[in-house]
């Protein structure tokens, strides 16, 4: 479900509750009437993005370390439970699902290309998301989805990128 798709709901549920609770709310304005079922709405979003979070921290308690890999950061979509990302020293970590899961690897030396994107709706909760281009042939291109502080993020992802190009003795060419 799309960002958009949960604040349209999580309105709907907002308007619900407002029908339910028997409160005469026809005296306010129309556009006052919809400003207060959006901030509800948006903040309401919020509240459950961080409650995922502390059950994501609680159930995640991994090391800071994984062999000689070192976690840079860890995260997930907003509002979601099932996909899980980990960004480390040598590589992109990308777990899906709940009771069964999928893992995907993507090697930092393999990044040819980081971008960032940031829809209307995705600003609002100051969430973006990260497109990763790369050579390896099984998934050419990742994507990032709702990450919360994309722009920190991507330059946590950026600086990995370069160190472990220069571990591996790797330089930039640019064609022109």
């Amino acid at each position: 479900m799309t960002l958009e798709q949960q604040r349209a709901r999580m309105k709907s549920a907002v308007w619900k509750a407002i029908s339910q609770s028997g409160v005469d709310v026809s005296v306010l304005p129309s556009e006052q009437q919809a400003k207060i079922v959006d901030a509800v709405a948006d903040e309401g979003l919020v509240v459950m993005n961080e409650i995922l979070d502390e059950v994501y921290k609680k159930e995640a308690g991994k090391p800071a370390t994984e062999g000689e890999e070192t976690v840079i950061w860890e995260g997930r979509p907003f509002l979601s439970l099932v996909e899980n990302y980990v960004i480390t020293s040598e590589r992109i970590k990308i777990s899906r699902g709940l009771l069964g899961k999928d893992y995907e690897n993507f090697e930092l030396i393999r990044i040819q290309d980081i971008d960032v994107s940031k829809a209307v709706t995705e600003r609002l909760f100051g969430l973006g998301d990260i497109h990763i281009r790369g050579a390896d042939p099984s998934t050419p291109v990742i994507t990032l989805r709702n990450i919360n502080n994309p722009n920190e993020v991507y330059e946590m992802l950026r600086k990995a990128w370069l160190a472990a190009r220069k571990r591996y003795g790797l330089i930039f060419r640019e064609e022109m």
